[in-house]
């Protein structure tokens, strides 16, 4: 066993994992019996697993628990109670936090300081919502009929949530936390690249008190598992989070059932940087943008529009720093830039620099640090057309595409020049310029000069090829809730209407 592999399994024996994965299903550990999936360290593509598909007969195996497990997790527990066991899972994992981190490093290939960062805003998710389990109240409407009518807002039921494998830890805790706080229960399908982290953090909430099938993880493949789990009668409603062309796979299964989905899917936002910019500042938000995480994420600002007046020293500066950016081994502190998470991956974003280059367009990188693993050096696209795939399709790689624009109607029109509709993000000093065009760039988030600001207590989510609902903030709330309209009569006599439904 090479050392990277023996730290991957130390780090899942310490959080209670065997050193295998495994769905966990019901409180416990169990194999699959479908097809062999292979997980490869990305850094230095040794084989760290081989596992089978959780398949159809886990996946209904989960349901059911999960379906059981509500009805007490909602009617037997107070709110408050409710908030109490997330309280417990939040400090839980920020005691384990190395632990996580060291597994997501390794299995999903991000640099460990990166992993250690989202270990403890998953921690800070469970903390937030665990705030609003004793909050779900509905509100008494003044009718004019005279009755006392109240609403309230009851849980979904079981949800089913499908997570990524950029950031599967975060995602999961994303996910998870808003749908057991509102009183549902969970069973989450984590990418079948990177399911451990995932396991590790429903295997600890359980140790602290979530009861037991409440949250249950599928490690497996989306169309056996997955499928089975949209189809199971006990899942209420699908959350996807991944990529435009499997979200409508997914939305499509889920509405043969008559199912609603959230999809939070990709995006090609629009970094605006203007002449009166602090150029130093955006440069290195530039950076943060595109770079951070490889590149792998909805959110990058995948597009860097540049005022003309401007483009070639804020393409020097650019070219500069990320010539300055460390790239390595996950697991080292120094590292900023991991490698590209999996080999399809890897291949997909090469292609599209090679397509670029191509049809024309200059390429700047920079030679990679190391010799070995799946590795995309910070790379800038620059005369690309505006309709070209590099300006228009998600390459999930730390690729930038350059364009410029003279005017504030152009560029408006190149950021909403997509079907995505997730992030962006404007530079300048003229703050009224700054508001104009935040309202007008089709975008779920946008940042005034700054990138990748989020937090849990904000909405986010996105629309068109970005896909629709929200899953955070008090937003993520209304999602894992339904409204109830309670009617009560307080006349005398019986108000009783005829022909209204």
């Amino acid at each position: 066993m090479s050392e990277r592999a023996l730290t991957l399994h130390q780090a899942m024996q310490s959080v209670g994992l065997n050193p295998l994965p495994q769905s966990f299903v019901n409180g416990q550990l169990l194999d699959g019996d479908g097809e062999t999936i292979e997980l490869i360290d990305p850094y230095s593509e040794e084989r760290l697993f081989t596992y089978h598909d959780a398949n159809a007969s886990l996946a209904n195996l989960a349901c059911d628990a999960a379906s059981s497990a509500q009805s007490h997790w909602y009617k037997d527990l107070t709110g408050a109670a409710r908030g109490q066991v997330m309280q417990a899972i939040a400090q839980t994992v920020l005691e384990h936090s190395e632990s996580l981190a060291t597994i997501e490093a390794i299995v999903a290939g991000k640099p460990i300081r990166d992993c250690r960062v989202e270990v403890a805003k998953v921690a800070e998710m469970m903390a937030y919502y665990a705030g609003w389990c004793d909050k779900m109240h509905g509100d008494v409407i003044p009718v004019p009929s005279g009755h006392l009518n109240y609403t309230m807002r009851e849980p979904v039921g079981v949800v089913f949530q499908i997570t990524p494998w950029n950031a599967p830890l975060f995602t999961a805790g994303w996910q998870i936390a808003p749908a057991i706080a509102t009183g549902n229960a969970v069973v989450i399908k984590p990418s079948e690249l990177t399911p451990i982290t995932t396991v590790a953090l429903v295997k600890l909430a359980e140790s602290v008190g979530l009861p037991k099938g409440l949250v249950n993880v599928l490690c497996g493949l989306g169309p056996t598992a997955g499928q089975a789990a949209i189809e199971h009668p006990a899942v209420r409603k699908v959350i996807f989070v991944g990529s435009p062309e499997t979200g409508r796979i997914v939305a499509t299964a889920a509405a043969a059932q008559l199912k609603p989905a959230v999809l939070e899917l990709g995006g090609k936002s629009a970094n605006i940087i203007y002449s009166d910019a602090n150029l130093k500042h955006a440069c290195l938000g530039a950076q943060a943008a595109i770079f951070s995480g490889a590149g792998q994420s909805c959110v990058a600002g995948s597009r860097l529009l540049v005022h003309a007046s401007i483009k070639d020293e804020l393409l020097e500066l650019l070219a500069n720093g990320m010539n300055r950016i460390k790239l390595g081994d996950p697991l080292d502190d120094s590292t900023e830039v991991g490698p590209i998470s999996n080999r399809r991956q890897y291949e997909h974003v090469t292609q599209m620099i090679s397509q670029a280059k191509d049809q024309g367009a200059s390429i700047r990188t920079r030679q990679s640090d190391t010799d070995q693993g799946f590795f995309v050096p910070p790379t800038v696209i620059d005369g690309a057309s505006s309709k070209a795939d590099a300006a228009q399709k998600e390459i999930f790689g730390p690729v930038v595409t350059a364009l410029t624009f003279e005017t504030e109607a152009e560029a408006i029109a190149l950021a909403n020049d997509t079907h995505f509709g997730l992030a962006g993000a404007v530079w300048t000093a003229d703050v009224g310029r700054a508001h104009r065009i935040a309202n007008a760039v089709r975008a779920g988030t946008f940042w005034i000069n700054s990138y990748k600001a989020i937090h849990v207590s904000s909405p986010f989510g996105g629309s068109l090829n970005s896909g629709f609902g929200r899953s955070s903030g008090t937003d993520a709330l209304m999602e894992y809730t339904m409204a109830k309209s309670v009617w009560v009569d307080t006349g005398e006599t019986p108000q009783i209407a005829f022909g209204y439904v």
